[in-house]
């Protein structure tokens, strides 16, 4: 532990997110990151088991969200928040709603040593700390609308935030999940399971184990057999789809 460094901790269900954070607090000098959780609950034990001085909160998690955790914390030790997420203006609520700080993800430098900055002059306040909980704690938690909602995606040493739109299929290869849009793959970071979870039911539909398609870019699909059926993308991209799962697709594009 280093002598009078914060103890910190990263709350985000995203493991690149989580990593690009870390290194990013590790540059800095009088911050220590003692943990990380991947979800509101194992957040929640963390903060009763590590007692960091800050937090790092991404809004949107599954199991408990970020305002849930707020609103469930207690004791003495209340830490200092800094939310982080993908969405704007619903950052800016959560820093009105008494956040120290908000970063917008990909998370810049500069950004990130402010934040830090900022918590460090609140760090022997500890009634004002409680009431900047207290404060997300009574806020109305933002609704991000499922079209809005972003993927991280990785393109060699870079990491790009793309909008659900955009992206036409998500297709699995062995450990591998690409994500497809119009012009070029991005390797996702996390598996197909997961990112199913995070997309809205109504726009993507798994078409396949290994694949998830955007119904908005499908333009055609024909029948290969009794069995198998193949769509086609406004990319031009082929998938191959089971039986059940192109009656299911036909049903809800009512053709």
């Amino acid at each position: 532990m280093k002598r009078g460094a914060m103890k910190t901790l990263i709350v985000d269900d995203e493991p690149i997110a989580r990593r690009v954070l870390r290194e990013g607090l590790e540059q800095l000098s009088g911050v220590q990151v003692i943990g990380e959780a991947d979800n509101g609950k194992s957040a929640l034990e963390q903060i009763a088991k590590l007692r960091p001085e800050l937090v790092f909160f991404d809004l949107q998690m599954p199991v408990m969200s970020g305002f849930e955790v707020v609103r469930n914390l207690a004791g003495k030790d209340m830490p200092i928040i800094v939310i982080v997420t993908a969405f704007d203006q619903h950052a800016i609520q959560a820093f009105e709603a008494g956040a120290v700080d908000y970063l917008l993800k990909p998370v810049q430098e500069a950004r990130l040593q402010k934040a830090v900055e900022r918590a460090r002059s609140l760090r022997h306040q500890p009634l004002e700390i409680a009431n900047q909980a207290a404060r997300i704690a009574s806020a109305a938690e933002p609704s991000i609308p499922a079209a809005s909602r972003r993927i991280i995606g990785r393109n060699g040493p870079d990491y790009v935030l793309l909008d659900t739109e955009e992206v036409l299929a998500f297709q699995a290869e062995r450990e591998l999940v690409w994500i497809v849009t119009a012009k070029q793959r991005f390797l996702a970071t996390q598996p197909l399971c997961g990112i199913e979870e995070r997309l809205p039911a109504q726009r993507f539909q798994r078409v396949h184990r290994n694949a998830l398609v955007n119904l908005n870019h499908i333009r055609k699909m024909s029948a290969l057999s009794s069995q198998r059926w193949l769509i086609t993308l406004s990319n031009a991209l082929q998938i191959v789809v089971s039986k059940r799962r192109a009656h299911e697709i036909r049903q809800i594009l009512h053709w």
